[in-house]
């Protein structure tokens, strides 16, 4: 009889955000027999070779360790055959051929941080608050070669609150997700699965975020400006470029700003407005108020301590990453 003990799992996957679901498939006792990650990469002025977040925890558990460069390589697949698993498990990881994925005899699953078919790709995190979703979820489907597209197994969902970033639905999603996979793994040992396509015509895509997605553009409404900002908070943040009184200009990343109903008249977006304490914006329909940010080469700050040494006048769309 199959069992956790002798269901044999290959784990795929780089970020912070694949570890919890590693942790729990490994101390639940799950018999996880190599695990799969990126090579690590150089970064920094000093060359520093950085190691993935999965390959620390892998290391630190003992566990087998591959770092292909190439997923075709004949060498890479010749040791996952040598390992014989039974299931694959793929969490933010890249594309796989389909030699790898159709290798295990029960199949490969992955774990998507969205409620496919919606939000397919690199970003469906950011992507669900920068577009105003008021819910997403997380959904465990069987591979195949078009990409997130598989037949579901689990879907969850979770509603989006207007105090969530990036990073508080990222933390929240990757606990739910490392539950889901636990379950996912728990149904195909006891043969309790009843897997569905992805129904039509839901498709929403989440192509990664690149430079110009973080370039606020001021002419456009306000809520689209704070959906931008908390989408992209903290990491990689949004930015503009400030210009203060005296027509100096500096790179900015903005992490927090609240609606508000204080008044546009006169005003033409990117015009900012101050009592000392608070600051406001004009956008293209109505103020918005930033509440927390950082300038160039400083530290991130609340708004009142940024405007004990700054005088802000304008803010333009920015060219220059900060």
């Amino acid at each position: 009889m199959m069992n956790k003990e002798n269901l044999k799992i290959v784990f795929f996957g780089t970020p912070e955000f694949a570890v919890e679901s590693l942790s729990r498939l490994v101390e639940s006792g799950f018999n996880v027999s190599a695990v799969v990650t990126m090579p690590d990469k150089e970064a920094g002025r000093g060359h520093k070779m950085l190691q993935s977040d999965v390959k620390k925890y892998a290391l630190q558990k003992g566990l087998k360790l591959l770092q292909p460069v190439k997923l075709k390589s004949q060498e890479f697949i010749d040791e996952l055959r040598a390992i014989d698993a039974d299931l694959f498990i793929v969490i933010a990881f890249r594309m796989l051929p389909e030699v790898v994925w159709s290798m295990p005899r029960l199949g490969t699953f992955n774990l998507h941080a969205s409620l496919l078919p919606k939000y397919r790709g690199a970003a469906p995190i950011n992507r669900a608050i920068m577009n105003g979703e008021k819910e997403t979820g997380i959904t465990t489907f069987f591979l195949k070669q078009e990409i997130d597209t598989g037949d579901m197994i689990e879907q969850r969902m979770t509603p989006i609150s207007e105090e969530d970033n990036a990073g508080t639905l990222h933390d929240r999603l990757m606990t739910m997700g490392a539950e889901m996979v636990e379950s996912t793994v728990n149904r195909i040992i006891e043969g309790n699965l009843a897997t569905q396509p992805q129904p039509e015509g839901e498709y929403i895509g989440a192509p990664k975020i690149f430079k110009s997605d973080c370039a606020i553009e001021w002419n456009q409404p306000a809520v689209n400006i704070h959906n931008q900002v908390r989408g992209l908070s903290p990491y990689p943040a949004a930015f503009t470029t400030i210009e203060d009184n005296k027509g100096k200009l500096m790179d900015t990343k903005i992490f927090l700003t609240r609606l508000s109903d204080k008044p546009v008249e006169g005003l033409t977006p990117g015009d900012c407005t101050t009592d000392g304490k608070r600051l406001w914006v004009a956008t293209g329909d109505n103020m918005i108020e930033i509440l927390e940010l950082q300038p160039a080469g400083k530290k991130r700050m609340p708004v009142a301590s940024y405007l004990l040494g700054y005088h802000p006048a304008k803010m333009h769309k920015s060219t220059v990453t900060v």
